[in-house]
């Protein structure tokens, strides 16, 4: 994780907070007739289930002196147990202990970047200095309580023993020994080893030992921890882009629709004149077929009526022209009939709204649809991306996800979903984490969201009593969906105003 300049990150205390659920006082302790005491303490914290590191000079007596023994007292409360070492290397002051109970520890994301010089740190521990202060007795070590955490600033990194560490101004003393350092995002980028002397008042420095030295040692020792390469941004920084790309979105959004509407009062306009000029030309034709069909039965009647005239009293001949004359009589009133028809049946100015609109709907491309809503929030098995621009983590890269979708809320026909103020979602209180998951699910727009609530020991008992006090509603039942909303009311409530991850995901048909 890249350490910016102060001005542009600066720790957050909720993930400060989170990282020291995984700090631990590594405690020396010594068998008097039966009667345990300490003998020195140090600091250490987790990097996975079962395993501490620390400073190799914290545990040295206890390398040297089978009657002494490594306990770890956690720092959010809980029984304390035994560590046993596994693993020491003095040349670069690491060490590694494995507990012999089970803590449930969070263990610490390393950081995978380069560390940037004058970045923002923060050292965690346990300074004697402060038990001193607050009147704490060897004793009172055995009991758990929160590390002290101390902030500074990267100064840069250079060899020193003959390993790589960090000098830095984040205040650390007797007891921080093997504490983390962290990065503004909470992640390790070194173990706290030593500090400078500070005589005649000259400005404090003080050591940690490099992610080039930890790193290593722990894959020696067939530990694969935490790596997190991501760049470090506060989620105020995540809110403002996100705030940013809405705004974009919906100015791009008014863009083209100005611009949809300019392209449609442009065909508009053409239509009309087509219509216009085809109305006017029918129109023409129609009343000059009219105006034919009059001359034409004109003459018909004409010549019928002199005809007419010329007819005999009496005779054949005669009967023959009364015939022609009736037939032509009728086809000129048959053609004046056709004449009136085409005059009155032609197009008027109505027909040209009629043909503009025609036009218009014959532009349109029924088959375009907007990728955002090609599923129109129905049922979909689904395959979900992560969005790393739009996402905070502190552990590794998040697999893809695969789910399936109903409209009542139901995914993979097995967890319900709740609804309340227009979102889905889903409140995960597991036990065998101390983190509350917020899910939701947008069908509309296909987004994917996790919120993840890196909560202390206490808070999270709190939220499994609130848990505990409902029961989710079967998959698809009768109203399943808003009951669920209500009930996850209380556990909602009583998390932080952020969560400390957000993942976003992108979601899309799966074939």
């Amino acid at each position: 994780m890249a350490l910016l300049a102060p001005a542009m990150a600066q720790a957050e205390p909720a993930d400060i907070d989170a990282a020291a659920r995984g700090v631990v006082r590594v405690v020396i302790i010594g068998n008097d007739d039966d009667e345990l005491f300490p003998v020195s303490h140090g600091t250490g914290f987790a990097v996975n289930s079962d395993l501490i590191v620390t400073n190799a000079h914290v545990v040295r007596d206890a390398m040297g002196d089978d009657d002494l023994r490594v306990g770890i007292v956690p720092s959010g409360g809980g029984q304390a147990v035994y560590g046993r070492i596994v693993s020491v290397n003095a040349r670069n002051d690491l060490a590694l202990v494995r507990l012999t109970g089970n803590l449930r520890l969070p263990p610490l994301a390393i950081s995978g970047r380069p560390i940037a010089s004058s970045g923002e740190v923060t050292s965690v521990g346990y300074p004697m200095n402060v038990d001193r202060a607050q009147g704490l007795d060897l004793a009172d070590i055995f009991r758990s309580m929160p590390p002290v955490k101390s902030r500074g600033f990267v100064s840069g990194e250079r060899p020193s023993r003959q390993f790589d560490t960090i000098l830095h101004t984040a205040p650390i003393a007797r007891g921080n020994s093997g504490g983390p350092l962290l990065d503004p995002c909470g992640r390790v980028v070194g173990v706290n080893s030593f500090g400078a002397d500070n005589e005649g008042g000259d400005a404090e420095f003080f050591f940690a030992v490099s992610n080039h030295e930890l790193l290593p040692f722990l894959r020696a020792n067939e530990v694969e921890p935490i790596i997190n390469d991501t760049v470090c941004r506060s989620l105020a920084d995540l809110d403002e882009a996100e705030r940013q790309r809405i705004e974009r979105e919906q100015f791009e959004a008014r863009q083209s629709l100005a611009q949809r509407a300019e392209e449609t009062r442009e065909r508009r306009e053409r239509a009309l004149l087509k219509a216009q000029l085809s109305v006017a030309e029918d129109r023409e034709d129609r009343m000059a077929l009219a105006f034919i069909l009059i001359m034409i039965a004109f003459g018909l009647a004409m010549w019928a009526w002199t005809e007419r005239e010329k007819i005999a009293p009496e005779g054949e001949d005669a009967e023959l022209r009364h015939k022609k004359v009736k037939i032509a009589f009728g086809i000129a009133g048959f053609l004046v009939i056709v004449a009136l028809i085409a005059f009155l049946t032609r197009p008027g100015l109505d027909e040209v709204d009629r043909r503009v609109a025609a036009e218009m709907q014959s532009g349109e491309n029924p088959d375009s649809t907007d990728p955002v809503n090609a599923n129109n929030g129905g049922d979909a098995n689904l395959v979900c991306r992560l969005l790393p621009e739009r996402s905070r983590f502190s552990g590794a890269n998040p697999p893809d996800i695969e789910f399936d979708w109903t409209t009542s809320g139901c995914v993979n026909e097995r967890t319900q979903y709740g609804y309340a103020s227009g979102t889905w979602s889903r409140v995960f209180v597991p036990n065998s984490e101390d983190a509350v998951s917020v899910n939701s699910y947008d069908p509309d727009r296909m987004v994917f969201r996790s919120e993840r609530y890196l909560l202390s020991r206490s808070d999270m008992n709190d939220a499994r009593e609130a848990r505990g006090k409902y029961t989710a509603p079967t998959c698809g039942a009768d109203r399943a969906a808003s009951q669920l909303g209500d009930l996850q009311g209380e556990v909602l409530g009583m998390l932080p105003q952020q969560p400390n991850e957000r993942l976003v995901y992108r979601c899309e048909p799966r074939e």
